[in-house]
């Protein structure tokens, strides 16, 4: 008897569990369908199992393809209209808090599919798509918030100049890495900080290449590690609460070989030699 496989429908966790034996016949059928395409197909984020992730795609695409097919001048304004900077969070808190985190950049709506792939909707897997919003929403607001009041104190106070308050600052990278932050808690601890690291690396790449020494690079900065252990520290009870913290566990799958075509490594004790 061929034992088969089944998956549970989460990419991550169908990837730690042990593939079974399979038959030549199944072998065949496997080559004509290739397993890898239905493996990504599983990581690809879908309305009816990450809903949240999904639409939230389809609105960073409708908002990008929006910028390319305006006039420069009305994407710049509607970009400007929508930043968390000083003076709108002044002026407008509410409608640039909300407005800021449906736009990207108008050339990286692919790598953000790719990014949301791999942390947003893994998390919405395991805890639904309200409370995958409900972090990703506390990340946004609330680094936005801790990184760019101080800048709005300091030019009331005088200490900046009026400028400062007029910077581009939209996009999804806060919410991105609270969502970041919530997974590593879900990792096994004897793998935590080695994905710590790595998304410290990350934030700290992101600042290299983003004008380094820069008021600006340097708020986001604050933002992204802010954001970050939002979701790893704020959100760590609430998961352990629920019996999720460490229970992403990662092993590499093997074949199983086929008991009928094991040779044995010595002759059975009692045989005759032919």
């Amino acid at each position: 008897m061929t034992a088969h496989r089944e998956f549970t429908g989460d990419p991550w966790l169908d990837f730690i569990v042990e593939p079974q034996a399979v038959s030549m016949c199944e072998e065949g059928t496997a080559a004509s369908h290739p397993r890898w395409t239905s493996r990504v197909a599983r990581w690809l984020p879908t309305p009816s199992v990450t809903p949240f992730t999904f639409w939230y795609l389809m609105v960073l695409l409708a908002t990008t393809v929006i910028q390319r097919v305006v006039d420069e001048n009305v994407s710049a304004e509607l970009l400007q209209l929508s930043s968390t900077d000083a003076h709108n969070l002044w002026h407008r808190p509410i409608e640039s808090l909300v407005s800021s985190a449906l736009w990207i950049t108008d050339s990286g709506w692919v790598a953000y599919v790719l990014i949301f792939a791999f942390t947003v909707a893994p998390l919405e897997r395991r805890i639904g798509a309200g409370w995958t919003f409900a972090v990703f929403a506390s990340g946004h607001v609330l680094a936005t918030l801790a990184s760019e009041l101080p800048v709005m104190w300091s030019i009331d106070a005088g200490w900046l100049p009026e400028t400062d308050g007029h910077w581009l600052d939209i996009g999804v990278s806060y919410g991105f890495f609270a969502t970041a932050g919530a997974m590593l808690t879900i990792v096994t601890p004897r793998l935590r900080p080695c994905f710590l690291l790595a998304a410290d690396l990350v934030i700290v790449v992101i600042y290299l290449t983003d004008e380094p020494g820069s008021l600006l690079s340097v708020v986001t900065l604050a933002g992204h590690l802010i954001a970050l252990h939002i979701g790893l520290l704020g959100w760590r009870g609430w998961l352990q609460r629920r019996g999720l913290a460490g229970t992403l566990r990662f092993t590499w799958p093997t074949r199983r070989r086929d008991p009928d075509q094991v040779r044995p490594a010595a002759a059975l004790a009692g045989s005759v030699p032919q």
